[in-house]
C-alpha cells in the first residue's frame, strides 16, 4: 500500500507540476491534444473529426452538376491497388475530360464521406484571395497587409505584401513544427484562438527573400480575407466558389472557439466536390462561362515563385500561390496536399484531375515530394491509357 500511495502521490505532483507550466506557458490547449490523440490511441490528428470541433458551414447551391461517368471503369491492377491500401487510401478518383473515369472507395468510405483536407485548404484559400481581388475588395497582391490587419502598420512588418503571403516567404517565425505538441501546427488546430496566436508571430528573416512552407502566412491570408469580405471565410467560399462550381454537397470548415475558420487546414468535403477546385483552376478561373477569378491569378498561382530560395538555397521550383507544383513524365502538375495524403492533382497537358484521400502519407524523397505521390499519378496515367482501348 505505501508503495502504491507513493507512486500516486508522485503522480499527483507531477500532474500539478505540468498544468502550472502549462498554464505558465499559455498552452493549455495541450491538454486536449494529449486527450484527442494518445489517451484515443492516436499520434495525431485524423481525417474524420469534424464533430470534434465548431465549425462553420459552406452551403451549396439548388443546382448540382454531378460529374458524368464512363460507361465502364478500367480495372486497377492488383500491384496498385496493395499500395493504395497500404497508405490506408479510403478515396480515389481518377477524372478526364470532365468525365469520372474511375472511383474507388475503402473503409465504408462512399462518394459522399467527409474527409478533412488538411493543408490542402491552404490552396482553397489562396484561390479566395483571386476572388477577391477580382471582385474589387482587395486590389492586388501587392497591397500591404496593414492596409487590412493595423498589427502591420509599424516597423518592418509594414513591408509585408500579400504575395508574400501567398508565396510563403513574410519571414514571419511561426514554428511549423508537427512532432512538438507546442507548436504552430498544434496550435492552431486544438488552441482557442487562431488569430491572437498567429498574431504573436515575429518576423526571423528578410521579407520576401526565403520561401519557408508554414502555416501561418495562410492564416493571414484568411485574416484579410475576412476582413476585406466583411464576411466569415467560409460564407464568402460559399457564394464565390461552392455555389457556382456546382457542389453537390454542403462543405465545412473548423473552426477555432471564437469562429474563426482555420483556413491553413480542415475543411471537409469528398472526392468528387474536391475535384472541382482543379478543374476551376485547369479552366483558367472560369466555370461553364462564368470568370470566377482572373486567368492573370490562375496563372501566376501555378508558377513557381522562382525569385526565393528554398531550405537547400536554391532558387524556388516548387511551390507557388499557395500550390505545390512538379513535373513528372513529361507533364507539368499542380496540386494541393495535406499532412495525411490528400491530395488534388490537376495534369493539364492530359486535362486529368487525380483526388487521393486517406489516413497515411509516404516520407519525403527528392524535391520535398512524398513517395506516394508517384503511386496516385502512375494509377491515374495507367487508368487513363487503359480507358483507351
Amino acid at each position: 500500500m505505501r508503495i502504491i500511495k507513493i507512486t500516486f502521490t508522485s503522480l499527483a505532483i507531477f500532474i500539478i507540476i505540468g498544468q502550472c507550466y502549462l498554464w505558465y506557458k499559455d498552452k493549455l490547449f495541450v491538454n486536449k491534444v494529449i486527450y484527442s490523440t494518445i489517451l484515443q490511441g492516436k499520434l495525431g490528428p485524423d481525417i474524420n473529426e469534424l464533430d470534434n470541433f465548431p465549425h462553420h458551414v459552406i452551403e451549396a447551391g439548388d443546382k448540382p452538376q454531378p460529374w458524368p461517368i464512363i460507361a465502364s471503369m478500367p480495372e486497377m491492377g492488383s500491384s496498385m491497388l496493395s499500395q493504395m491500401e497500404e497508405y490506408q487510401t479510403v478515396s480515389y478518383l481518377v477524372i478526364q475530360h470532365d468525365t469520372i473515369l474511375y472511383e474507388k472507395h475503402w473503409e465504408n468510405y462512399g462518394e459522399q464521406s467527409y474527409a478533412n483536407s488538411f493543408s490542402a485548404a491552404k490552396s482553397f484559400t489562396s484561390m479566395l484571395i483571386g476572388v477577391a481581388i477580382k471582385d474589387g475588395l482587395i486590389k492586388s497582391t501587392s497591397d500591404k497587409v496593414g492596409q487590412y490587419l493595423p498589427e502591420y502598420n509599424e516597423g518592418e512588418k509594414a513591408k509585408l505584401r500579400i504575395r508574400h503571403l501567398l508565396t510563403m516567404s513574410s519571414g514571419l517565425g511561426f514554428d511549423e513544427t508537427y512532432l512538438s505538441p507546442m507548436g504552430w501546427p498544434s496550435e492552431a488546430y486544438y488552441g482557442p484562438d487562431v488569430n491572437a496566436l498567429t498574431l504573436r508571430a515575429e518576423l526571423s528573416k528578410d521579407i520576401g527573400k526565403y520561401w519557408e512552407y508554414k502555416g501561418g502566412d495562410s492564416q493571414l491570408l484568411g485574416m484579410i480575407l475576412k476582413e476585406a469580405t466583411g464576411k466569415t471565410v467560409a460564407a464568402y467560399a460559399s457564394e464565390k466558389l461552392w455555389k457556382p462550381m456546382g457542389a453537390e454537397y454542403p462543405a465545412y470548415w473548423s473552426t477555432d472557439e471564437k469562429g474563426m475558420e482555420k483556413v491553413s487546414c480542415c475543411w471537409y468535403s469528398n472526392a468528387r466536390d474536391y475535384a472541382r477546385f482543379a478543374r476551376l483552376m485547369m479552366r483558367h478561373g472560369n466555370w461553364n462561362g462564368k470568370q470566377i477569378i482572373d486567368s492573370s491569378f490562375v496563372s501566376e498561382s501555378i508558377q513557381p515563385a522562382s525569385d526565393l530560395l528554398d531550405e537547400e538555397g536554391q532558387n524556388n521550383n516548387r511551390y507557388g500561390y499557395q500550390w505545390w507544383l512538379m513535373e513528372y513524365m513529361g507533364n507539368h502538375i499542380f496540386y494541393a496536399r495535406g499532412i495525411r495524403g490528400q491530395y488534388i492533382f490537376a495534369i493539364p497537358e492530359k486535362d486529368m484531375i487525380v483526388v487521393r484521400l486517406g489516413h497515411k502519407r509516404a516520407p519525403k524523397a527528392g524535391h520535398n515530394i512524398p513517395k506516394d505521390v508517384y503511386v496516385y499519378l502512375d494509377a491515374a496515367l495507367s487508368i487513363a491509357k487503359d480507358s483507351r482501348n
